[in-house]
């Protein structure tokens, strides 16, 4: 298996993996942490940028009891740099109480992670999260969060056909309205896909394109494989279950990364 990550902010990342993931919608652990990362960057505490991160991530987790998709932003009274924006998004298949359950762990899970700082997301299996005092929302933002690729069989045409038209169904979605969400099977193939709610249906569709085209590129014949980018993710699975025999570190441009429980500089 092959892990690797990056993002366009200055972030500290931790991914930790278990050693058995179910990925199928209908039996994801929605609390499962995928990624977190953190502005290196910190704020004062007690200023009212501090006052702002609370009011913002407060206002997510109010709404997350009535809706799956929603942003705000929260002005800045004594400075513009104390503006700040965040949203947070469900996954799919989530509503009501999961949702807002979900999005509440992934507030005070960044509340430990990110202590006083500028800007942090964090992805759930059920849910995301992020907030930054540089506006992202509505914006394209096709950077390589993470990628995971799990073992190769080795070429199966038949395998590799089914897991293609899964991808295709991901990327196009069911030919009816536009939606974020889009799920796929064929065989023992599944597969999931999803854009952040802010963005245009023109942008999700170059998004997911893009996620597709790398995950098949990147994991080559792999029986599972995710791709989340900063705005959307494609995954898929080759009969229901990954699982993780092994971790790989990595160092990149001064951030460090937690994987299996090793701090890797």
């Amino acid at each position: 298996m092959s892990v690797s990550l990056s993002f366009s902010y200055l972030f500290v990342f931790l991914v930790i993996i278990s050693s058995k993931t179910f990925i199928t919608p209908s039996s994801s652990a929605t609390n499962s942490f995928v990624f977190g990362g953190c502005s290196q960057l910190k704020y004062t505490p007690g200023s009212p940028y501090e006052n702002n991160v609370n009011s913002l991530l407060t206002s997510l987790v109010n709404s997350a009891m009535s809706t799956s998709y929603n942003n705000f932003t929260v002005p800045g009274i004594e400075s513009p740099q104390d503006t700040l924006y965040g949203l947070f998004q469900c996954r799919g298949d989530l509503m009501g109480n999961d949702c807002s359950r979900c999005v509440a762990l992934a507030v005070s899970q960044l509340g430990t992670l990110c202590v006083d700082s500028f800007g942090g997301a964090l992805q759930l299996e059920g849910c995301f999260v992020k907030y930054d005092n540089t506006s992202f929302l509505g914006v394209e933002d096709k950077t390589e969060v993470v990628k995971k690729c799990g073992p190769s069989t080795g070429y199966d045409s038949d395998a590799l056909t089914r897991r293609d038209a899964v991808l295709a169904s991901c990327g196009t979605g069911d030919g009816g309205a536009y939606k974020t969400y889009r799920t796929s099977n064929s065989g023992d193939v599944q597969g999931v896909a999803q854009c952040v709610g802010d963005l245009s249906p023109s942008e999700c569709q170059d998004c997911l394109t893009e996620a597709i085209g790398r995950l098949r590129t990147e994991c080559g014949t792999s029986v599972w494989a995710d791709m989340y980018l900063a705005k959307c993710y494609v995954r898929y699975v080759t009969g229901g279950v990954r699982s993780h025999a092994t971790g790989n570190g990595k160092h990149h441009h001064g951030w460090w990364f937690l994987i299996f429980g090793f701090l890797v500089f």
